[in-house]
């Protein structure tokens, strides 16, 4: 008999618990060991459910994928961006805290919808899907951030910010070392102040 599954089948299953601790474990794991290397093995012991459990609610890997990427969607935004919500500072503080240095001792992982579509290869309709519209939005805060501080052309800076950014977080996340988003800030404040100077 499997002692260790035993244990597992034994821990609370059912109920929203559940499937909170799945999606908690999806969170972690897919954004920390990648997508495609997290198997339902080290996902199911993570989140301390049986197989079966997963399965009830959720009738496969990818849609707890999608579901993973709708999270950060609507409950928390990836590092970096939510700052762009932020009313109470001025546009050139909040395009600071876009390109912001990671804090020191975190591991650069970059963006989780980026990550997402290189791991699926658009194989996957929702989450390209997730994975587009996020960046569209990411970007369109960017651009009305430079438009409320009197850019001159707010949608070709918005669009060149958000290539610093994105090639910035995956130059950082490759070399895991934070200078591309160091070298990314100066750039963005230059091409920010020359467009705002007027």
């Amino acid at each position: 008999m499997d002692t260790t599954s035993d244990q597992v089948t034994k821990q609370p299953l059912g109920g929203r618990g559940a499937r909170e601790r799945i999606l908690r474990a999806a969170v972690e794991l897919f954004y920390e060991e990648g997508i495609n290397t997290t198997g339902m093995q080290r996902l199911t012991e993570v989140a301390h459910v049986s197989k079966r459990t997963f399965y009830q609610h959720f009738p496969s890997k990818d849609a707890l994928v999608e579901e993973y990427l709708r999270r950060f969607e609507e409950e928390a935004a990836p590092p970096g961006e939510l700052v762009l919500t932020r009313s109470d500072l001025p546009p050139r503080e909040r395009l600071l805290g876009v390109f912001a240095d990671p804090p020191g001792g975190i591991t650069l992982r970059g963006c989780p919808f980026h990550n997402a579509a290189v791991e699926t290869a658009h194989t996957l309709p929702a989450v390209r899907e997730a994975v587009i519209r996020h960046k569209e939005i990411f970007t369109r805060r960017l651009t009305d951030t430079v438009r409320e501080a009197g850019a001159t052309d707010p949608e070709t800076l918005g669009r060149q910010l958000a290539v610093l950014f994105e090639g910035s977080r995956a130059l950082a996340t490759s070399l895991d070392d934070p200078r591309p988003v160091s070298d990314a800030r100066a750039a963005a404040l230059a091409l920010f102040d020359a467009a705002t100077s007027g």
